[in-house]
């Protein structure tokens, strides 16, 4: 008898399993192949573009994705750096191998996760309770909940042209039994498409016909708690298709999987494979290639924007009429692969499952697509998971509060009907959830909970007080027209005639504290703090009407949370509500009017309607 067991070992498994041990919970992580342990099944990176903003939520709540981003990295970027500091969004690139060893040198050290190499055919379920599950061995191990991250292994098929074959992934078998016995009881699931590219070796790569593309100057880092500063970076390069890889491409049309209807799945959007972009934009001559080193003891390269499924030889010979790939080898084809999920509006905003109880849902199994979008729900029902069965609340975090937050929203309300993949657009207070201030936001929520150690959150304080102390000292202190002006000059902005504060300064758009540190009266000033809290003092400074005025609409909206809703209602007998919003409150069951105002065909006359039944 377990507290947890978690089904499937990729990023979501191993959030969720870490986590609940981490609490207390004895663990049992099944997967099919404990070589597989984290995998990095697509490209060798972690972050981007609201992506890197989860990783330090995950980090800031006791998670270890930015931990073993960091000790895997090769090359440090932060993006949109041109931008605001909401746009802000870090980026690594990783050592696939070393990534998958860390984490499984992390929870082997997790005395209460235990590991079984099987694969899950059932849930046992009792009562609509989760109980335990059935191995393929006809093994039965039971549990007080259960946490199901089965990536894209359930009925995967893979597609290479014409070929189809079973399997999760490359290499891995798929697993069956599942899909089958959840539809029987009522849950809805469909079927969705990911893709990957051809693997090439580097040797035979002409890198002196690209751009390169290396990192950061100063590279940072993912983790709060445990920094690591890279010492040395690996670069990766940019390329382009042209019209002649285009002509190529379409002459595979005819057996490609995407179009000749074999694949019924949905494919992501936002990273479609390159016969799709090249059919969906015609008009344009080329597309960017990203070449990827994939380890710093591998010459196997990832070759990001080029995913396909169609036939090896028409892969083959697209790719060497790019620009650099002439006498290209390629290791392993692209392949598509289609896979079961479940629509995620049948779940509850702590990822249980509403149809079965203690059985939590984390990963591509809700339709997300995403290392970063699964480690976080992971995390979450691993926390969540552990919640249950100590009889207390659940932990959720509104989307005012972190991406994790908006993502998780955003699913049980919204649906989706494509793999969802999280954009800082899809946020509605960005100002307030950026990269440099997860810990500030997160982090003593995972002190209460208990994923943040003592250790660590007397770290946080200590910063806090800096940051406060910083923040009235700027406010306080003036600088010299002779030690500001030769600055100023070089910056071009105005000179000062007399003592200015020195927050009048750094307030300028084209000053920032790395230019306030090469005047030496400064650097004596500002030399008991660190660079991060020099930034986020710039940035509170800087930002602070539009951060105020974010976190005003933020109190208005959080009152409606406070309004309860029962989560058996019949919406039906409210004759007032629009038919869709009946229809839809009653499929989604929110618990609050604030969740109810978010979901997808509730209209604000709708939320009217229901402040006034409830008597509010």
């Amino acid at each position: 008898m377990y507290d947890v067991i978690v089904v499937g070992a990729g990023h979501a498994g191993c959030e969720a399993a870490h986590v609940a041990g981490k609490l207390g919970s004895k663990v049992l992580m099944i997967t099919m192949n404990m070589e597989t342990i984290a995998k990095m099944s697509c490209n060798p990176a972690m972050g981007g573009v609201a992506k890197g903003q989860i990783i330090r939520e995950i980090d800031a709540l006791g998670g270890m994705s930015a931990i073993v981003s960091d000790y895997s990295m090769m090359q440090f970027r932060m993006l949109n750096t041109s931008k605001g500091p909401a746009m802000w969004s870090p980026r690594t690139q990783n050592d696939r191998t070393m990534f998958s060893l860390k984490w499984r040198e992390i929870l082997e050290t997790n005395q209460n996760v235990d590991f079984v190499q099987d694969a899950v055919n059932r849930i046992l379920i009792e009562h609509d309770i989760a109980i335990g599950v059935e191995t393929s061995s006809g093994t039965k191990i039971y549990a007080k909940s259960i946490v199901l991250t089965s990536g894209t292994f359930m009925n995967g098929i893979i597609h290479v042209g014409n070929q189809q074959t079973t399997g999760g992934r490359m290499g891995d078998r798929a697993s069956y039994g599942i899909t089958e016995q959840l539809t029987a009881l009522g849950l809805e699931s469909g079927r969705m498409k990911t893709g990957t590219p051809p693997r090439v070796d580097g040797r035979s790569i002409n890198y002196a016909l690209m751009e390169e593309q290396p990192g950061d100057l100063d590279p940072k880092c993912f983790s709060f708690r445990k920094p690591i500063k890279i010492n040395k970076q690996h670069s990766c390069h940019i390329t382009y298709t042209n019209e002649k890889v285009h002509d190529i491409l379409r002459s595979g049309f005819d057996e490609s999987p995407l179009f000749n209807g074999s694949i019924k799945g949905i494919g992501p959007r936002y990273c479609p494979s390159v016969e799709d972009k090249v059919n969906r934009f015609a008009e344009r001559t080329r597309h960017q290639i990203f070449v990827e080193p994939e380890g710093w003891n591998t010459c196997e390269t990832y070759i990001n924007g080029f995913s396909t499924s169609l036939p090896q030889h028409i892969q083959y010979e697209a790719l060497k009429a790019i620009k650099g790939f002439e006498h290209a080898k390629i290791f392993r084809p692209g392949y598509a692969i289609e896979y079961d999920f479940f629509y995620p509006t049948q779940l509850r905003l702590s990822l249980e499952t509403k149809f079965v109880q203690n059985l939590f849902f984390a990963g591509q199994i809700n339709g997300t697509t995403g290392y970063e979008e699964a480690a976080c729900q992971g995390l979450m029902a691993g926390i969540n998971a552990h919640q249950k069965i100590s009889n207390q609340d659940p932990f959720i975090l509104g989307r005012s509060e972190a991406y994790i937050g908006v993502l998780i929203d955003d699913l049980v309300n919204k649906g989706t009907n494509e793999p969802y993949r999280m954009f800082t657009s899809r946020a509605e207070y960005r100002i307030l959830l950026r990269q440099d201030n997860a810990d500030l936001r997160l982090m003593e929520k995972g002190f209460e909970l208990g994923t943040i150690t003592e250790e660590e959150i007397s770290k946080l304080r200590l910063k806090q007080r800096n940051i406060s102390e910083l923040s009235k000292l700027i406010k306080t202190k003036t600088i010299t027209p002779s030690d500001a002006n030769p600055m100023l000059t070089k910056y071009n902005t105005a000179e000062i005639p007399q003592n200015y504060l020195i927050d009048k300064i750094l307030s300028r758009p084209q000053i920032n504290y790395h230019h306030l540190l090469e005047v030496e009266t400064m650097r004596d000033l500002l030399k008991p703090y660190s660079m991060e809290e020099l930034e986020q003092v710039e940035i509170l400074l800087k930002y602070d009407s539009y951060i105020k005025s974010e976190k005003e609409t933020v109190e208005k909206l959080l009152r409606l949370e406070h309004y309860k809703l029962e989560s058996n209602f019949d919406y039906n007998q409210i004759e007032s509500l629009s038919l869709e919003a009946r229809d839809k409150l009653n499929k989604i069951k929110p618990t609050s009017i604030g969740q109810s105002s978010r979901i997808s065909g509730v209209s604000p006359a709708d939320i009217s309607v229901l402040l006034v039944h409830f008597g509010r």
